[in-house]
Parts: structure tokens; sequence; C-alpha cells
């Protein structure tokens, strides 16, 4: 499948990264350091993670989220290389088969793309991250996250990703001027078929705002 691309400039091919002691933060232009959307919203579920971890211990805590980190690296890769021709036989079987479980639905819906893994900004939501995809899915500029998992989410569990895609939004209309509503959560699920959550921007950033003001009220007071 070979896929129309039509690339946005954004004045700037990669941002630099800097990790500190509460997350990442990218560098803007300007020199501002901008926390990750990402590391924002990981607020999100704390309670939750910290209770899951406690009931299954920290090395097998660290054990399972090393494992998904990886296969999620792996899928978001080999995906991209789909998108943009290359080649994927070298990927493991696994790997692979989370490609060919998504291809369906990418091969009949993405009509273009604007790009992929893209590092973008807001000064505006003082936020910054990497953006999995810009397309248009069905002829409409769409946010586009993969995300792998080894059960179906129900859509009340993951506000977070919703929110995390409504960022993207605002940042990629702030470096680009062109407006996306739309937000789609693509999930490869183990031993079912793959799962679509559809959203809208203006749904969500609020909810986003709200955490980004969360997080900087503690570090104003851990600071």
């Amino acid at each position: 499948m070979e896929f129309i691309h039509e690339k946005i400039d954004l004045g700037y091919e990669t941002l630099d990264r800097a990790e500190h002691p509460d997350g990442r933060r990218y560098v803007t232009l300007t020199g501002n350091a901008y926390p990750s959307v990402t590391t924002v919203l990981s607020l999100v579920n704390e309670d939750k993670i910290a209770a899951w971890r406690k009931r299954v211990g920290e090395e097998e805590a660290n054990k399972v989220g090393q494992r998904a980190a990886n296969r999620g690296t792996q899928v978001h890769a080999i995906i991209e290389r789909y998108l943009h021709g290359e080649d994927t036989t070298e990927y493991l079987p696994h790997i692979r088969q989370s490609l060919e479980n998504l291809k369906p639905l990418i091969d009949k819906h993405v009509t273009k793309v604007f790009g992929t893994e893209v590092p973008l900004y807001s000064d505006h939501l003082q936020l910054a991250g990497t953006c999995d995809a810009v397309l248009e899915w069905d002829g409409i500029p769409t946010i586009v996250d993969w995300k792998t998992s080894r059960r179906p989410k129900k859509k009340k569990d993951i506000p977070n990703y919703f929110m995390q895609g409504s960022g993207y939004a605002v940042m990629w209309e702030e470096r680009t001027g062109m407006p996306v509503q739309q937000l789609r959560i693509v999930m490869d699920v183990d031993d079912f078929h793959p799962v679509m959550y559809i959203e809208k921007r203006d749904d969500w950033i609020d909810e986003l705002i709200k955490w980004r003001d969360e997080y900087n009220r503690r570090q104003m007071f851990h600071g």
C-alpha cells in the first residue's frame, strides 16, 4: 500500500529533550523547557498504578512495564515504517502480527499522511510531546495514537489517552495553523480484534488543562 504524503513545515525537525527529576521535558526553539504531556497525564492513574505495583510486587511490575513499553515502541516503529513504504520484515513475528492486525484499518481509512512521530509543543498549553501520527482519516485531519493492550479497555478507563490527543491537536494547530478536531485511538488487542475510539479535541482539552494545573501546583509545592 502506498500512501499520499504531504509534509507540513513545523519550522524544525526535532526538539531537544531533557530528563528532569519530574519527568521528560522538551526544549522549544525559544528555550522554554515544557513538560511532556505524557508526564503530566501520568498523574491521572498514579493511584491505580501504585496499588497494582504493591499487589504484584516491584520486581514483577517492572518486568511487565518494561515488556509493555518495548512492545509499544516496536509497534509504533513498524507502523511508521509501513506508512512510509519501508521494509518491515526485520521485526519479530509478534510485532509483525500487530501490524497485520491493524493494516486493514490503516489501508481502508488513511487517505493522507502529514507526519509521523511528530515533535510538538504549545506555548499556550506550556506542554510538549511526540505525536504518533497526524493523518487524514477518511479525508478528515486527525490526531492518531497507536496503542497496544493485553485486553480490551473501556472508554471510562482511558481518559488520559483522549486528553493526550487533545493536547497534540492544539500543539499541531499552534505550530502549523491547521485545525484538527478529530482524535482516534487505534488499539491492537491481544487475542481480540483491533479497537478504535473516536473523540473530539474540545471535549477533552479542559480536562487536560486541569491536570496540567495540578502538575504545576505540585512542582511549585515540591520546588
